[in-house]
């Protein structure tokens, strides 16, 4: 053969080499696209498969829907993988589920971990666990009876059946044609203000529902009514509707707050003690001696002709705004009046036996005239509510002892019998004093249950049997140094704390020796010369060491510190709360953490940081939205 033949071959055998090489890619291309697809379909497939466990489905947000889609009947369970109730309830519902697979039709019985599975939770509004819930055609349906076999069976079979029907909400729906003349034709009806969307509206609906169930069966019946906020804007303006859900109860048409529990048995109980007289009827002086012997609150007794005297109706109205805060009382019996010295159409406020004193009257009285309207009532009970020196307790500061300045003496308070001797003793030293400032509310307060208030103060080893503080507006304190106890000294720490002379007293951490990073520390001690100071935008941040959110925060605060730490008029801060008092109380934290934003040149009107994000980019808008240096450049 020739050369020339022998280069042709080479040549074609050189292209179906590389024809082979490119099959054997595309081969393997197509290949691995099949796998890839295959895997895809797997997943899916995974996705959608329904595993079982002792005869309950598992169920997932990625399997639920093509799960009940076209069931009659599913019994569905939500729970939590540490809940301890959950783990006694299990064996049980398994054994339901083996009842239920043997049904005809079987009814499929299914858990879900709510933990996990975080959006049928949220769909669900699932609130505890375990949460049964009946699913019939698509609808839910809420159980709850008790977790036993026997009843949990019965209740899905009952509802599977073909003719079963959801019954008729108990709720009333309200609207603003009806709405007057339902609310104006019954003594006490609850309305809920509610707007669809919203996520405490829907959490709230089956337990009020649940509660109109119940209260509807009581005798006289208490109703429970809605209103869609959203679409009856008109009725949610009238009624000062701000936030979702509003509750309100109405009686005769006459709208009061409602601030009781939001659940189903809390509803209920509060509305039962709401339905019931404003007034309790006295019928017998014994009753109020007994009242005012053993009492450790305030008196409040309306004397009257009949219930048919208006004057007692204006009392009723006066009640029932203010029973929630006071116990009143009346009555129509001649031993009562005669023994109070009052006449028909008066009102007297009286403090029990242990509260009584020379510095003031036994009772103060008020006479209801034609022209009396219900605040003036309510002016006079909160006005004589104290004592002169009352008794501050844990069930009752945050209700009576709110007002500022509040002196404080703390020693061994207890009015049983053999220590009342004791208790007196002390109280008449500070009454001796609280006479000649009357401005000032004074207080005694077992030592005991305001342990931790003692230790913020400082006096918690002071060694010292009574002790004395003032607790002051802007949540400013002031302690009395230990010493003896008796009114010449009170008198003086008094007396000094009118002239200011007193020095304010702060929880604070230690102020830092090195305070140069991006962020500022700032303490108790050093608010006043940092957060304060009119030469610098202040942006701080309260925080508290153990709550996630704060540490979740602080990487981004630190870079936010680091990217304006060349603003000379901007300091970047933070504050340990719970180690440390904030001396302005228009730093109000309620929850951590929380942002303010302290302008020079208005320090007591802070800033607060509303922004739902936490990131650099938000906060860096917020900072240059308000600071004077970023406000110059832009007038540049």
């Amino acid at each position: 053969m020739g050369s020339g033949t022998t280069c042709e071959c080479n040549v074609l055998k050189g292209m179906v080499m590389s024809l082979t090489k490119i099959a054997s890619f595309l081969f393997l291309v197509g290949a691995f696209f099949a796998m890839l697809v295959a895997c895809v379909q797997d997943d899916e497939t995974n996705d959608g498969e329904v595993e079982e466990e002792n005869d309950v489905m598992v169920l997932t947000d990625a399997n639920f829907d093509s799960f009940v889609a076209n069931k009659d009947t599913v019994l569905l369970e939500f729970y939590a993988p540490w809940c301890g109730h959950c783990k006694q309830f299990s064996p049980e519902y398994e054994k339901i589920a083996r009842t239920l697979k043997k049904n005809e039709p079987p009814i499929p019985v299914a858990k879900i971990d709510a933990t996990k599975e975080t959006n049928l939770a949220d769909k669900f509004v699932i609130g505890g666990y375990p949460t049964l819930k009946i699913l019939k055609d698509g609808q839910s349906v809420d159980y709850d009876g008790p977790r036993t076999e026997k009843e949990i069976v019965e209740k899905v079979k009952e509802i599977s059946h073909p003719n079963w029907k959801k019954p008729p909400e108990t709720t009333v729906v309200l609207t603003e044609v009806n709405f007057n003349e339902v609310v104006e034709n019954v003594d006490i009806i609850l309305v809920q203000f509610y707007a669809p969307w919203c996520g405490h509206c829907q959490k709230l609906a089956p337990e009020y529902e649940k509660a109109a169930q119940e209260l509807s069966k009581h005798l006289p019946a208490i109703t429970l009514a809605k209103v869609d906020a959203i679409a009856e804007t008109n009725l949610a303006k009238k009624y000062d509707v701000t936030g979702y859900p509003t509750l309100k109860i109405f009686r005769k048409g006459k709208v009061f707050s409602y601030n009781g529990p939001r659940e189903k048995y809390g509803i209920i109980d509060y509305m039962i003690e709401q339905a019931g007289p404003p007034s309790k009827e006295l019928a017998a002086a014994k009753e109020l001696q007994e009242i005012l012997r053993d009492g450790d609150d305030v008196v409040v007794i309306g004397i009257f002709t009949g219930t048919q005297d208006q004057r007692f109706q204006l009392y009723q109205d006066a009640a029932n705004s203010l029973r929630e805060e006071f116990t009143f009382y009346h009555t129509f019996n001649h031993d009562i009046i005669n023994l109070l010295q009052l006449s028909a159409g008066e009102i007297g406020v009286m403090h029990p036996d242990r509260f009584q004193s020379k510095y003031e009257p036994q009772i103060y009285n008020f006479e209801i005239k034609d022209t009396t309207i219900e605040d003036d009532i309510k002016e006079h009970v909160y006005k004589h509510a104290l004592p002169l020196v009352g008794h501050r307790t844990h069930t009752n500061h945050a209700k009576r002892f709110t007002k500022r300045p509040l002196i404080v003496v703390y020693y061994t308070v207890d009015f049983s019998f053999d220590h009342r001797i004791a208790t007196q003793y002390w109280r008449s030293k500070v009454l001796d004093v609280a006479k000649d400032f009357r401005d000032y509310i004074f207080a005694i307060a077992n030592e005991d249950d305001f342990s931790s208030e003692l230790k913020d103060l400082g006096l918690s080893e002071s060694g010292e049997e009574v002790n004395v503080a003032i607790l002051d507006t802007n949540g400013k304190k002031y302690a009395k140094e230990p010493d003896e106890f008796n009114s010449n000294s009170l008198r003086e720490f008094v007396m000094d704390y009118k002239k200011g002379k007193l020095t304010q007293l702060l929880k604070s951490q230690p102020i830092p020796k090195n305070n140069k990073g991006p962020v500022k520390i700032v303490v108790g001690k050093t608010f006043e010369d940092i957060v304060m100071d009119t030469k610098y935008d202040v942006l701080i941040e309260f925080y508290a060491p153990w709550c996630g959110h704060c540490k979740s925060l602080e990487p981004v605060y630190n870079d936010v510190g680091r990217k304006y730490r060349a603003v000379e008029d901007l300091v970047i801060a933070k504050m340990d709360a719970t180690a440390n008092d904030i001396p302005y109380d228009k730093y109000e934290v309620e929850g951590f953490p929380t942002i303010y934003f302290s302008p020079k040149n208005n320090k007591h009107n802070p800033i607060k940081f509303q922004g739902k994000g936490r990131e650099v980019e938000e906060l860096s808008r917020f900072i240059e939205d308000h600071a004077a240096t970023f406000k110059r450049k832009e007038e540049l």
